[in-house]
């Protein structure tokens, strides 16, 4: 059975660039992103990475841990950051995860039961691993997306989808087509028109079941 949204996110324990870590308990209070990689060394996942080390100031302002996973050892792990550091010119201080054993990928149904790693094996043995899960504080997963081996990650798109779940969450809200943060909001029908006055100020309701009001401050 495949994860979903709000489905607990599977816990695990392995090694990984930053030592042996388990994932709840890294996450402990914060959100998280979990971003997977099918191979080291490998054009596109190289700018990837290096993008994310680029926004480690907007994932840390955004109370986020990031984590790779990569379907190879530590010491290659370690090898590979030096080149994604000097694509990036900047520092990749997340941990990357050992997967060499499937655990996360497989945990993730992100590869079959069945999958393994053959000898000699390319990036397209573990073509799936290639997804990105967003994790609230609750352990719940909140998104997921997943893209093909010749699509670059919009790393922009994940940091607005952060953004919008983490306005919205708990609040009777959601975020319209193309939200940005510092754009209306719309109100939850769950709220009558004047619950809405009540809680957000003016509304404007372009019809009875579409209703926007001014963005909430994040707390």
């Amino acid at each position: 059975m495949s994860l979903r949204i709000n489905d607990i996110a599977p816990d695990f324990t392995t090694d990984s660039t930053s030592g042996e870590l388990s994932l709840h308990k890294w996450m402990g209070d914060h959100y998280a992103i979990l971003f997977s990689h099918p191979k080291d060394f490998t054009p596109v996942c190289t700018t990837e990475f290096g993008a994310v080390a680029k926004l480690s100031k907007e994932f840390e302002k955004r109370g986020t841990k990031v984590m790779g996973v990569s379907v190879d050892s530590v010491e290659e792990h370690h090898k590979w950051v030096r080149d994604i550091e000097a694509f990036a010119d900047a520092p990749a201080n997340f941990p990357i995860i050992d997967d060499r054993s499937l655990q996360v990928a497989k945990l993730y149904n992100m590869l079959p039961a069945d999958a393994y790693l053959p000898d000699g094996r390319t990036p397209a043995d573990s073509a799936t691993v290639r997804t990105v899960f967003i994790i609230g504080p609750d352990k719940k997963i909140r998104l997921t997306m997943s893209y093909p081996m010749t699509v670059g990650r919009n790393f922009a798109e994940i940091l607005r989808a952060l953004d919008a779940i983490q306005i919205t969450d708990g609040a009777p809200i959601a975020t319209p087509a193309n939200w940005v943060p510092g754009q209306d909001v719309i109100v939850a029908l769950s709220l009558s028109d004047e619950a809405a006055r009540e809680k957000f100020g003016e509304i404007d309701i372009k019809l009875p079941y579409l209703r926007y009001a001014k963005a909430p401050k994040k707390a």
